[in-house]
């Protein structure tokens, strides 16, 4: 069971992390603006944790042969057919949920930070 949740902690990571580095390099681009920098960052990473959500209520139905943890799940740690769609997909919900919620919490930081650079007159 850790086998598949370290799995697939590191399959939502990397996916994260892409969307991470696309919204950084959105921040950058309009880093001459910085509250409207961090209005950006604030609002992607609002969507990222929204496509989060649905990938979290998409899993519970997912076939679980056709998720990515499951191609990287070595056979010996892989579960038996009876039991593999809802300990994929429960283990996956989790995780994604996991990520939303990281994710909601940077958009949070990042919107603050948007609004104190709005007060301060930048």
């Amino acid at each position: 069971m850790e086998e598949m949740r370290r799995i697939a902690y590191e399959t939502v990571l990397r996916a994260c992390g892409f969307a991470s580095l696309a919204i950084f390099c959105v921040m950058i681009g309009l880093s001459f603006l910085p509250r409207i920098a961090f209005q950006a960052g604030g609002f992607l990473s609002m969507a990222m944790t929204l496509v989060l959500a649905f990938k979290a209520r998409e899993a519970r139905t997912k076939d679980h042969r056709r998720t990515e943890m499951w191609l990287y799940l070595p056979k010996e740690h892989r579960p038996p057919q009876a039991h593999a769609q809802k300990t994929i997909s429960t283990v996956m919900r989790e995780t994604y949920l996991l990520f939303a919620c990281w994710t909601a919490i940077v958009s949070i930081v990042m919107w603050t930070v948007a609004l104190i650079f709005s007060l301060i007159g930048l």
